[in-house]
């Protein structure tokens, strides 16, 4: 059984609800749990930690959506995510706990800030590029964030509304993106020694979690005013997030 404080074990439980249900109804909550473990937990614990529990959000979300994704766009961002994940993954050798901590906290400010942006603008033509040197430099930007904060959904939503995909595309190929992205980052986090076996050991014990977390994704979908319930979650991971840079 890994050692944990009681408000850490209530933390982690929550987050991996959170987890379920961003990945199969309300994703703009997706970003929150990264700040509250790392609230909670050493930094680097943190990250390694969700990453496991976004991994078997992942496989819930990927078989749902198992028909629904765009691969051209994959292949487009997938070999700059791994250069990303690369250069997280030095990144991450070089800094230590006390340091990740503000760095998480900025991450996630200016992922916020973006999706910010989007939404006031999605009505506005914003000229946004197309071209392969915009794939690229998301897809890097997202393996480097996703690498050292598991935050990188925002980036992930500019590109695919650039792209104008349907709403299902969108959404599966967002799906299928961070689970190939996510089992990229395992062998990285384990050398790391952020994935450990304790880490492993507690992701499994959330596994009904996440599961009850899709299940209340799926229903919640359409029975709620997203738009208010993303701002909430959105204007708490904000106040957190500043919380990590002191």
């Amino acid at each position: 059984m890994p050692e944990l404080e009681p408000i850490a074990w209530f933390v982690v439980t929550l987050s991996a609800l959170i987890v379920g249900i961003s990945k199969t109804g309300i994703p703009g909550v997706g970003i929150l749990p990264t700040i509250l473990m790392a609230l909670v937990l050493p930094a680097q614990k943190s990250v390694g930690l969700l990453l496991g529990i976004l991994i078997l959000g992942d496989v819930f979300a990927a078989a749902y959506h198992r028909r629904n994704a765009e691969w051209s766009h994959m292949i487009r961002l997938l070999p700059a995510a791994f250069a990303g994940i690369v250069a997280g993954f030095f990144a991450m050798k070089v800094i230590n706990d006390g340091q990740l901590k503000p760095i998480i906290g900025i991450i996630v400010l200016v992922m916020l800030a973006l999706n910010y942006w989007r939404t006031r603008n999605r009505n506005e033509d914003l000229h946004i590029p197309t071209q392969w040197w915009f794939a690229a430099a998301l897809g890097f930007v997202a393996g480097l964030t996703s690498m050292m904060a598991n935050a990188a959904g925002p980036i992930m939503v500019i590109y695919l509304l650039a792209m104008k995909l349907p709403k299902v595309a969108f959404v599966g190929t967002s799906a299928w993106f961070f689970f190939v992205v996510n089992w990229l980052k395992v062998p990285f986090s384990m050398n790391l020694d952020i994935m450990t076996r304790e880490s492993l050991t507690l992701d499994l014990m959330m596994l009904p979690v996440i599961a009850l977390g899709a299940v209340l994704g799926i229903f919640l979908l359409g029975r709620i005013p997203q738009k208010a319930f993303n701002a909430v979650m959105q204007m708490l991971a904000a106040a957190a997030a500043i919380k990590l840079l002191f």
